[in-house]
């Protein structure tokens, strides 16, 4: 086939991935592809291994088996820093070593962008506010990270992923320390991401979060199964309550449900 004719690859291709802990199998043989302006999130009890997929996914720790690509190629193979120019994760927490204004803090997000000891100019710093903007900490941005509420600091960690501007978002327990408005807040910018173009991978401990936010949930048994499909099939109390191991109700209907623990 002439390559002009090839199909686009996915932005993220997982074939076959399978992760252990320790003799633990946590995830067998799992098999998708990332569409572009997707949202995804991945539910599961603690301990089910959100995270080691998570991490598996942006190549930070080595699966059992199988394999991850990323715009068609092999992640493994790529330079980490060719990797963050087009993939970019938010841990759970993010220490701040440094004494870093939050601006300062946002602007790590374009050293994937730069040469070696290339100077930030105009356009990343518009970039680095934007994202504090995006964020609500626009007036924040002269603040020492280090004073910051535990909530801020999880939204200055955002600011420098929005400011990396990669095309895959995965994203870990987004809505850590944040109060309910800005759980909304800040998925509201993702899912304006996505439409915009990027994909999104979210590990998320509210299923009615992931109702409100995702195109297809991801559940995680902990003992290698996994059930994979659209939220309105996938989010259902049967469903989560075999998941979490205790009675979930689900209250109103696709695509605003609200689940609670009965």
């Amino acid at each position: 086939m002439n390559a002009a004719l090839q199909p686009t690859p996915e932005p993220l291709s997982v074939i076959g991935l399978s992760i252990h802990a320790g003799d633990r199998m946590l995830l067998h043989d799992l098999s998708f592809e990332l569409r572009r302006g997707e949202f995804l999130a991945i539910l599961g009890r603690n301990g089910s291994g959100k995270t080691l997929t998570l991490h598996a996914l942006a190549g930070l720790n080595r699966a059992h088996g199988g394999r991850v690509l990323l715009d068609g190629e092999e992640l493994g193979a790529m330079p980490r820093r060719r990797i963050a120019r087009r993939l970019g994760l938010l841990l759970q927490d993010r220490e701040e070593s440094l004494a870093l204004s939050a601006l300062e803090s946002a602007l790590i997000g374009r050293h994937p962008h730069l040469q070696f000891w290339q100077r930030e100019g105009a356009r990343d710093l518009a970039i680095a506010r934007s994202a504090l903007q995006r964020v609500g900490l626009g007036d924040f941005s002269l603040r020492s990270v280090a004073t910051l509420s535990g909530g801020e600091q999880r939204r200055a960690a955002m600011a420098a992923l929005l400011t990396q501007q990669p095309q895959v978002y995965l994203l870990d327990e987004p809505t850590n320390h944040l109060d309910p408005h800005h759980q909304i807040e800040v998925l509201d910018v993702f899912r304006q991401l996505c439409r915009e173009g990027a994909s999104v991978v979210a590990t998320l401990h509210d299923p009615t979060l992931a109702e409100r936010y995702a195109d297809r949930a991801l559940l995680l048994y902990g003992d290698g199964r996994y059930r994979l499909g659209p939220v309105a099939e996938v989010l259902t109390a049967e469903e989560l309550s075999a998941l979490y191991l205790t009675p979930i109700c689900a209250i109103g209907a696709p695509p605003r449900r609200a689940f609670i623990a009965a």
